[in-house]
């Protein structure tokens, strides 16, 4: 176990999510000094911040293979580092920076930073601690375990906002990839992939015409069965087959008012997520998007997508439903092209029904078909991924996307690895597979186009789209920027609102049952977030 114990309750989650990509079989534990009598086994690691910001300055020390917090005779210390840092006006822009390593003393080691304040005219305070204190961790986590994160110090979801800000700025690609380098410790491949999608999100976002407007989520959540990794809400269609269209009743009347609330502005994108939407029958699909054409002004609407991602789900009569409506983007989501892997993580499909459903879509002529794959799926290897992509290159979806698996508290992976009920093979070779498989991303004629990371994520990675240049998902590249509101609706959405800088979010509840029994709540919510 490791035990970080802080002074103050503060960045709680970037510091347990930057040890624990430092340590990803290790349990971490986060309190506030005093708070909990939390003591390190032999072999563990102990971790004390002290923030002490009035004064400028941040204190941490790191104690390894030690019983409590005591330091056995005869341990040997390592190094006492002191940083000196100052931020520009943009509290992103460093102007200077040194490094003292004093000698070694008895004690473990410990590190301070004296953050040198810069004000503004107005006398506000404008460096930034939590960067300042992750890249005082970042430094001593990485020379004491030898890694290197791809990511360095950044534990956000969206890296890529870090470069969009900066060419909004006026910065040029060598300052842009300097300041990922140097602030951030990111890796000179990551950050030129960051900065790559960035461009591109700009590019595509440009114009009023997406921050005059909104998109709208609308999820169902059933599937055929629940996937070992999953954590989003998903209940077996089967089981819950006649609680479906009372599930239906609750989410028109939540969408209907949404489109009350949003009555004049422009609908850009529509997303029906799950969960797997196709798990409805022809009729339901055919009612719910009734529903949306009846209650929204879909003039403007430039894309429409429908998740089929499980294949076992897609029949002939569903996508002629969903071609008659009007949907212009499927996914349809293999995984992974490994059987044993597939029948590992709860799928009940085969490699065969993925190939056949694609063919099945494809032969519409109407959809753009995206594929989603994990990397880091238990047991497999980058050899694995390699046979995957020949899988996929031989389909030529219009879209990747390359997730790096996120075990998640909620899914029955995490349940089952906590209880100790059962322990899964550990993937081999991410980082060479997630290379290998963005490389034939690309040879596929894709380019990378939106990014996001996840907590706990396999090798400190990320999950990035790929599709070719007239192919690119909307709503994928809306849903992870602040350019516009989603009205989200159904079990377990959440809603944004963006008005300015401003950016406000309500979630529904999770459990389906209680969604039915508090829709006009989560009505309520919605009228108070965008009111």
């Amino acid at each position: 176990m490791i035990a970080v114990s802080v002074n103050k309750d503060r960045f709680f989650y970037d510091i347990h999510s930057l040890v624990k990509a430092f340590y990803p079989e290790e349990e971490v534990a986060c309190f506030v000094r005093g708070t909990k009598d939390v003591r390190s086994s032999e072999g563990s690691i102990a971790l004390s911040v002290d923030l002490a910001e009035e004064k400028g300055e941040i204190f941490v020390s790191l104690s390894q293979g030690r019983e409590g917090w005591s330091v056995p005779e005869g341990t040997k210390g390592i190094k006492e580092e002191k940083i000196q840092t100052g931020f520009g006006l943009t509290g992103t822009d460093i102007i200077s920076e040194s490094i003292t390593c004093l000698p070694e003393k008895d004690g473990g080691r410990t590190s301070s930073i004296d953050l040198s304040p810069v004000f503004d005219e107005r006398g506000e305070r404008l460096y930034n601690a939590k960067n300042a204190l992750k890249r005082l961790l970042y430094r001593m986590l990485s020379g004491q375990t030898g890694k290197q994160l791809p990511w360095g110090s950044l534990t956000g979801i969206r890296p890529t906002h870090i470069p969009a800000t900066l060419l909004q700025a006026g910065r040029d690609d060598a300052t842009i990839l300097k300041e990922l380098a140097d602030t951030y410790h990111v890796s000179s491949e990551k950050a030129a992939l960051a900065l790559e999608i960035a461009k591109r999100e700009r590019e595509v976002l440009s114009g009023d015409a997406f921050a005059d407007g909104y998109s709208l989520y609308a999820g169902i959540p059933f599937c055929p069965t629940t996937c070992l990794y999953c954590s989003f809400p998903s209940y077996p269609a089967g089981a819950w087959a006649d609680r479906i269209d009372a599930y239906l009743d609750a989410l028109i009347r939540e969408l209907r008012a949404v489109s009350e609330l949003f009555q004049g502005r422009r609908l850009c994108t529509v997303y029906i997520g799950g969960g797997t939407p196709t798990t409805l029958s022809p009729a339901q699909s055919d009612r719910l998007l009734t529903a949306i054409e009846t209650l929204f002004d879909l003039s403007h609407v430039r894309e429409i997508t429908v998740e089929a991602g499980r294949p076992d789900s897609v029949t002939e009569e569903k996508l002629q439903t969903l071609k008659a409506h009007g949907v212009t983007r499927l996914s349809i989501n293999p995984q992974t092209m490994q059987q044993r892997t597939l029948d590992l993580i709860g799928r009940r499909h085969s490699v065969d029904d993925v190939v056949r459903a694609f063919a099945l879509a494809r032969s519409f002529g109407c959809f753009s078909i995206n594929m989603d794959l994990i990397l880091g799926l238990p047991g497999e290897n980058a050899a694995d991924v390699s046979e995957t992509m020949d899988r996929i290159e031989a389909l030529a979806p219009d879209d990747l996307t390359l997730h790096a698996l996120a075990v998640k508290r909620g899914s029955r992976m995490q349940a089952l690895l906590e209880s100790g009920k059962a322990s899964f093979p550990a993937f081999r070779d991410i980082e060479a597979a997630t290379e290998l498989a963005q490389k034939r991303a690309r040879g596929m004629g894709l380019k990378p186009y939106y990014l996001y990371r996840q907590k706990n994520i396999a090798g400190n990675f990320e999950n990035t789209g790929y599709a070719r240049e007239d192919a690119i998902g909307l709503y994928n590249i809306l849903i992870n920027s602040d350019v516009h509101s989603i009205a989200a609706c159904g079990a377990g959405a959440v809603s944004k609102r963006v008005s300015g800088d401003a950016v406000n979010r309500a979630e529904n509840v999770r459990e389906l049952t209680q969604y039915l029994d508090r829709i006009d709540e989560m009505i309520d919510r919605k009228v108070i977030l965008y009111s």
